[in-house]
């Protein structure tokens, strides 16, 4: 599964215009200066390359079960999401 994780890392690191080596596990999208508008292109990004719906309110953590907070968690959120879909 790490290629989901070297896909989710070169998508972000694209949004936030940077190297993919700038872009680690711990840090959030807001750390990595992606705005909300860059939040909804990573997502399409994400569903587009993984062929997954990402749930549609995401980018509100609070009620959603896909968690942003956190490029671990974008990577755990679309393995969980992969591993559903093949369920």
């Amino acid at each position: 599964m790490s290629d989901v994780k070297e896909k989710i890392i070169e998508i972000i690191a694209e949004q936030a215009v940077l190297d993919p080596s700038d872009v680690s596990m711990d840090q959030s999208l807001e750390s990595l200066g992606i705005d909300s508008l860059g939040l909804v292109e990573s997502i399409f990004a994400i569903e587009e390359t993984f062929d997954i719906s990402v749930p549609f309110n995401a980018n509100e953590p609070e009620q959603s079960e896909f968690d942003i907070s956190s490029v671990s968690a974008i990577v755990k959120a679309v393995e969980a999401l992969i591993a559903d879909q093949k369920s």
